[in-house]
């Protein structure tokens, strides 16, 4: 692994976030290392998450907070399970709304 590439394939950026980002494709089935205030984390990716979509790191129950920077940006429509793809298909936008 080249000096220049992070250590880590996905990033989340506060100790309250319940997703973090993911920094490149990551395949069904992959162990990612996951930063978050200077700690690392690893989690088990169950499904594929294309790059800059959102990872869940612990299981959510339908109607609970999505936090991503520290920030609630939605909220679970479904249950969403540890190293789940989070996105539109999933959760109900707080931030933007469609017509």
């Amino acid at each position: 692994m080249s000096d220049d590439l992070p250590t880590f394939q996905a990033l989340a950026i506060h100790g309250r976030d319940n997703v973090a980002v993911a920094l490149e494709d990551i395949a069904p089935g992959t162990n990612v290392r996951v930063t978050r205030e200077g700690r690392m984390e690893t989690l088990a990716v169950a499904e594929a998450i294309p790059l800059g979509h959102k990872i869940a790191l612990r299981a959510l129950a339908p109607g609970e907070p999505v936090v991503k920077y520290g920030e609630v940006i939605g909220v679970a429509r479904i249950a969403i399970g540890p190293g789940v793809h989070v996105h539109v298909h999933n959760i109900a936008s707080q931030r933007a709304r469609s017509p």
